[in-house]
Parts: C-alpha cells; structure tokens; sequence
C-alpha cells in the first residue's frame, strides 16, 4: 500500500497527525504544492515566500530529498501524482483559508468518487473553530470570553506526538502529465537580494523552531507579561512564523512553555492567552470569510478614509518623522518581523493619525511579514482601527511621543533601526523636533533633510480622528 502526503503550512515531521496517518498506510510520497493561482488574494507576500523557500529547503534536507516540489492547481497535481504513484490515499492536514476549504472539501470529493482514501487532519490550532462556541451555538465575539470560558472550558489541547520516520516512497518515474520542479523552480526568491539580511534573523526549519522556543522557555517567558510591551527587551518569543507555516505545532508550543512553569503562574497564563487571541482570530475567519476585506462592524463603511499616497508612502518607508513608529516600520522591512506592542503603535498611527484605511496596512504588512497570516493579519487589523470583532475602542488612539517614552524609555530598539537619531539625548528622541537647534546640531540632525519632520501633527490628527469617527453611525 502507498499513501500521499501533501504538505502545507505543517512542515515538520514532528507532531504532524497527517503525516503519521499517511505512514500508518505504507510507504509515502511526499508533495508540496505551490497554489499561487489557487490563491488569488491569498497569494503569499515576498516575505513569506522567502521564509518558505528556506523551511522548503530545510524539510526536504530531513526527508534526504524526497520531497517533491509541484505548482498549479492541487487537484490537478494530486491526480497527476495518483497516476504516477499509484497511491491508494492521500492525507493532508487542515488549513482554515476560506479558499482552501472550499477547494479542499471539492478535491476530497472527487478522490473519494475515484476510488482514492482522502484525509484531513487537524494539525495547525489547539481548537478547531467549529469546537468552541456558545451555549446557545453561536460563535463567540469577544475574545476573554472565548478564551476563558469556551478554550479553557473545553478539552485540554492534545499532546505533541513523536516524530514520524515514514518510509519513503520511490520518487515517481516521469510519465506523461507530471510535472515535477525544483525547489528554485517555485521561484520563490525575488530577483533582486534584498532577502539575504532578512533572513540572518530567522532558522527557517523544524530545528529553528525548536531552538527558538527552547531560548523563551529557558529566558523569555520567566518576564513575559509586562517584558513582552518593551520591544527592546528579549522576553518575546518569535515563534509566529514558525507557527505560520507548521515548523512548529501550537500544542509543541503550548506545553512547551507549560513543562517548566507552575499552571497558575501569570507569565505563562499570558503566553497561552496570546496563544489563544491566534485561536480567535481563526474562529472569526472561519465565521466571517471576508475578514480580510470587510469591516465587521459595518457601521464603518462609512468612515471617511483619506486618500494620500504621499501619508502612506512615509509610513511604509519609515519616514513618519515619529521614531517609534519609523523604527518599527523599518524593522518591519529590514526583518520580515515587528515587535507586537510596536504593531500596534504603528496600526493606530495609519488609521487614526493618517485616516488611512486599514487595508493599506494589511496589505504592507502581508507582503513583508514572514508571519504573514490570514487569520491573525486581518483580525489583527480589524482590532486596531476599532471596525473588528472586540476591536480597540476608538478613541483609542496611541501616541507616538509618549509610548515611546514609555516603552523605549533608553532609546535601543529605536535607535537600532533610526540610527540617524542615535545621538540625540532620550529627552528628545521621541519628539526630535522639540530639541535646541545646538542639541540637533551637535546630533548632525538636519530636520527635513537627515531625518524628516512630521507629516502630521499628533494632536491635531488625534481630534480629526475623534471628529472622524464621531460621523459615524451610533448602535441601535
């Protein structure tokens, strides 16, 4: 008996159910397919494509290279390699993309009307969307209570299972119809190399990730409830790509964490939180398929976004002429990664301060995030600008000068990425033009020149916003 496994965003060999059912079949043969066509909006950004050439690399370095690299319709493919193979079942594990379980449940389907076993697994959430929910059936809307009383109520999440050492299959022999690739033939790496800094700060592998939530669990965590809102500090995990795209397992995570702290302690209680707001951000995908592209509080339809390209061309380059938000926008692109207290600086900086719609910044943050995520990305987005399910109320809106002050109060993470203002006394590098004109002379600041003044005034835009969304209409 011969079975396929098809990977997706699970690409590890550890606590993979899908992989291990496949092995359960017999000897397996292995696919990734790239479904840029498949994908239309959800086409991966240049970011991740690069963090997933490299787990590609990396994977197919763990199995000796029998992984088998294919691109364009999935069930095109599939087909072509049921041919090839003569596999009996194919097994993959669940993805939540509205796109993928539409085209999912038509391409089990039609294996099963042809003969072919077709599996799914769950692999990718502690909870399956469709697991937690009301007492009246409804799905939740407000994350403390689905995470308090719906996650924590229910089933503890499963344990991590071993690793699978399948036995592989023999690579197909090349029949009319199939169309293998190389790895470099998914033309994942962008022409020009501006990826290679980018990824000096990322193991993009299973091995990676298992150092990486080796490091917060031996020192991150032990400060993680008030450590993780100071973006230069370490006490932050860096696993959210690892958990994109499956070299990690959130139970690996979840009880990872757990194995050295006592259950009540706080720092831990937060890290699964955090856990947990990802949970949430599927179950409101899984509930409302254009998360990505409609508000869903709909009264912000009508909100009067501005349209100024010279606004969000500042804010996407990190030319603001706010240094909290410039650093956190240039670690955004110098990294493929941003600080989550800085995301939030700067999400309420474009919607609130710019009036710009929150779609900008779910797009800019799409195709340079490695982390990029459908679920979280958008949820995330919607919560900021105040139009999502629980979202920030709106007259919330962050000031740049103060939490910076606040949470960079030395001024390292800011001047790491703005390293123009590195000479400038912390009393004003968070408002560089409140300095003398001696103190920015003696920095080798030129405002307007070396470092921009800023686009917008904080209290002024701040009011705008408040009148802005004062338009909007009141709940019945």
């Amino acid at each position: 008996m011969s079975a396929i496994f098809w990977f997706r965003q699970d690409l590890r060999l550890t606590d993979n159910p899908g992989l291990l059912a496949a092995a359960e079949s017999g000897d397996v043969t292995l696919v990734y397919i790239l479904e840029d066509d498949d994908a239309g909006t959800d086409k991966m950004g240049a970011a991740s494509r690069v963090f997933l050439h490299h787990a590609l690399s990396n994977l197919n370095q763990a199995v000796s290279g029998h992984l088998l690299f294919m691109k364009g319709p999935a069930d095109i493919c599939l087909q072509q390699l049921v041919a090839a193979t003569g596999a009996t079942s194919i097994h993959w594990n669940r993805c939540y993309e509205p796109w993928r379980m539409k085209r999912d449940s038509q391409i089990k389907t039609a294996l099963q009307n042809s003969g072919i076993e077709a599996h799914s697994h769950q692999a990718s959430l502690l909870w399956e969307p469709m697991q937690i929910h009301k007492a009246d059936g409804t799905p939740y809307k407000v994350f403390t209570p689905y995470y308090r009383r719906g996650c924590l109520a229910a089933e503890p999440p499963r344990q991590p299972l071993p690793r699978c050492q399948p036995v592989w299959a023999p690579r197909p022999a090349a029949i009319s119809g199939l169309s293998l690739l190389s790895l470099s033939e998914l033309e994942l790496l962008p022409a020009q190399n501006w990826h290679d800094g980018m990824m000096q700060h990322w193991q993009a592998s299973e091995a990676g990730a298992a150092e990486a939530l080796q490091q917060f669990c031996e020192g991150g965590i032990s400060h993680y409830a008030e450590g993780r809102n100071f973006p230069a500090q370490p006490y932050v995990s860096r696993l959210s790509p690892h958990l994109h795209f499956g070299t990690l397992s959130p139970q690996q995570a979840w009880y990872g964490a757990a194995a050295s702290r006592d259950p009540h302690d706080r720092d831990l209680d937060i890290f699964h939180s955090e856990l947990g707001w990802r949970e949430f951000s599927y179950q409101l995908l899984y509930h409302n398929h254009q998360l990505k592209d409609q508000n869903l509080n709909q009264k912000f339809n009508s909100f009067p976004w501005l349209d100024n390209p010279q606004f969000l061309s500042a804010w996407q380059r990190g030319m603001t002429g706010y240094p909290i938000v410039d650093a956190g926008m240039r670690e955004l692109y110098q990294t493929g990664y941003m600080h989550n207290r800085v995301r939030m600086i700067v999400g309420s900086f474009l919607v609130k301060n710019l009036l710009l719609h929150w779609h900008h910044g779910e797009a800019w943050f799409w195709d340079c995030l490695v982390d990029a995520d459908h679920a979280s990305n958008s949820a995330s987005w919607q919560w900021i600008a105040g139009c999502g399910a629980d979202a920030a109320p709106y007259f919330r809106v962050f000031n740049p000068i103060t939490q910076g002050e606040k949470f960079d109060k030395e001024g390292h993470y800011t001047r790491r990425f703005v390293p123009e203002l590195k000479d400038l006394p912390n009393k004003y590098l968070f408002a560089p033009w409140s300095a003398p004109e001696a103190i920015l002379t003696q920095a080798g600041i030129r405002l307007g020149e070396t470092y921009p003044r800023p686009i917008v005034d904080v209290k002024a835009s701040r009011q705008a916003a408040l009148d802005a969304f004062a338009t909007l209409p009141k709940a019945s």
